[in-house]
């Protein structure tokens, strides 16, 4: 399940994900809310928290993640993931530089930076 962060600041975009994400999660909230925003921004913050709720992915939803990203790909201002996977914490840096803009990767006891970074 995804549920979009809503105390943000006004030009980022945030999401927390609980249980498993399945690709209707990804599709019915994030990608309408990501080009929402794109249509009002050339250039997005992005901040995705798969904290201690989180428990994987269903198949399909890392390439529409991957879609996403490739799709608009010089609109990624910031992007700030945060969770304690290490596959996750890995494939977020090898994004990080494949992507132009800003990537950073925190740990879930780093929810707070993580939100003052992508914020300033």
């Amino acid at each position: 399940m995804i549920e979009q962060i809503h105390d943000l600041p006004i030009h980022v975009l945030g999401f927390t994900a609980k249980g498993k994400v399945t690709v209707d999660d990804y599709e019915s909230v994030i990608m309408p809310a990501v080009e929402a925003m794109f249509s009002l921004h050339p250039k997005i913050r992005f901040l995705f928290h798969l904290g201690e709720e989180f428990s994987g992915f269903e198949a399909g939803t890392l390439w529409d993640d991957a879609k996403l990203g490739f799709q608009h790909f010089t609109g990624w201002e910031r992007v700030a993931v945060v969770s304690d996977e290490e596959w996750i914490r890995g494939g977020v840096r090898l994004v990080g530089l494949l992507i132009p803009g800003e990537f950073r990767v925190f740990h879930n006891r780093e929810l707070s930076e993580a939100i003052l970074w992508i914020g300033e």
